[in-house]
């Protein structure tokens, strides 16, 4: 059965200080899939990520970027749709690890603090599914209250996604996630991307070719400006 696309964008552009960046871009993307994103540096991939969070506020956009929410379709673009609003349902987790400087605990329930009032025994619940469905909830449960940074690097992405997830976002943006990572590592880190699909769809960009091949439902390559559909 063919999915639902869940982001469209039509004509797509995007320049930065008078440097065209992105060109012409049409794509329909499915729901509950991983779709891929490679491509030389510096052609843009990172900035065509980015786009669907609108982290590149400064530049300057042309086109259509349109998403199936689960309350309906939306222009995320469109000035009745807040920046916060977006974030909540588009999540964004970094090619470098990046807790912050203070407990295991504290890094995921961050987010639930920023958008309301949890008591702890609903923040205690949270914490371990999320960290659970990251499979890191066995290796850390009895250093909740450590430094996170204390944490190895494979650890640290997995945490980072975890806090992301806390909100439950239905699209999660990934940029290069496992690049700074070693094997062992970067395989747990894909095998939890595969896992996530079926709850979320997932925008990843990487330069490794063997691995948007295992966890691409989608992959395209970026060049001159334009996404190439290559599998």
């Amino acid at each position: 059965m063919e999915k639902q696309s869940k982001i469209v964008t039509e004509k797509l552009c995007f320049s930065y200080k008078g440097r065209s960046v992105l060109e012409n871009i049409d794509l329909s993307l499915p729901e509950n899939s991983v779709i891929a994103v490679t491509g030389p540096s510096g052609t843009g991939k990172s900035t065509f990520l980015s786009i669907f969070n609108r982290l590149w506020e400064e530049g300057d956009f042309q086109g259509k970027v349109m998403i199936r929410f689960n309350d309906g379709i939306k222009d995320i673009y469109n000035s009745t749709l807040s920046i916060d609003e977006l974030r909540r349902r588009v999540g964004m987790v970094f090619q470098a690890p990046n807790p912050l400087p203070m407990t295991i605990l504290k890094n995921i329930t961050f987010p639930l603090q920023l958008t309301r009032k949890i008591s702890k025994e609903h923040a205690a619940a949270k914490v371990e599914e999320m960290l659970i469905k990251v499979h890191l909830f066995h290796e850390v449960k009895d250093r909740l209250n450590h430094d996170a940074r204390t944490l190895s690097g494979g650890q640290q992405q997995r945490l980072c996604i975890a806090r992301a997830l806390m909100l439950n976002p239905e699209i999660l943006l990934l940029d290069e996630p496992t690049s700074s990572l070693d094997i062992k590592s970067c395989a747990k880190i894909e095998d939890l991307l595969v896992e996530l699909k079926s709850n979320h769809t997932l925008l990843v960009v990487s330069h490794y070719q063997d691995q948007i091949k295992r966890i691409g439902d989608q992959t395209y390559e970026m060049n001159e400006k334009q996404l190439k559909r290559i599998l």
